[in-house]
């Protein structure tokens, strides 16, 4: 077994606060592309500049989009975003199509996550004296000596009454109102 995890920072999985609830905010504030204007590892991502980059721009407003031309480097892509991570990517000898690939990568991830360690699967900042919440919590005992399939359990709690059903109680309301039949209504009344 490889003890590489040992190097990677650790932490706990976090993600911003019900971000996607009222509306979506993209994590990733800044993207860099810096490249050589002249070298051949950089011509994917010349390409990408030339036929992409603007309409990029166009369809993510929020994003900041910087172009830096360096002399005899190899092309990289730099992702900074809210938390204040950088993501650092090499394209040398990359398509356009690659190049594409990766910034809609950068967009939707929030930080350098994918290579955290994590510590817990799950994390609160405010944890309960209960122990963590199941399904099987607040059950019954009575579901332990039960034996499935079992019609009793499986049918709704929250179930509406039927016109059906609020027909025939409407109909044996005026039976006894009238006073034909009420003392079978009566009983069957108490029967149920």
């Amino acid at each position: 077994m490889s003890n590489s995890h040992l190097f990677l920072k650790s932490g706990f999985p976090r993600a911003p606060l019900q971000n996607g609830l009222g509306r979506y905010v993209c994590q990733l504030q800044r993207i860099t592309l810096k490249f050589c204007k002249n070298n051949g590892s950089s011509r994917g991502m010349r390409d990408f500049i030339e036929n992409h980059l603007v309409d990029f721009a166009k369809e993510n407003p929020g994003i900041v989009v910087y172009v830096k031309p360096r002399r005899h480097r190899t092309p990289v892509l730099v992702g900074e975003y809210l938390n204040g991570e950088r993501e650092w990517l090499s394209c040398r000898n990359s398509t356009k199509d690659e190049i594409s690939k990766w910034i809609d990568l950068l967009k939707t991830q929030n930080g350098s996550s994918s290579s955290l360690r994590l510590r817990k699967m799950w994390h609160t900042d405010i944890p309960s004296i209960q122990g963590p919440w199941s399904p099987f919590l607040l059950r019954s005992p009575d579901a332990n000596s039960q034996t499935y399939p079992s019609r009793e359990i499986s049918t709704p709690l929250d179930v509406p009454q039927s016109a059906t059903e609020k027909l025939i109680e409407l109909f044996k309301q005026q039976k006894l109102e009238s006073g034909d039949g009420g003392s079978e209504v009566l009983e069957q009344k108490r029967a149920e």
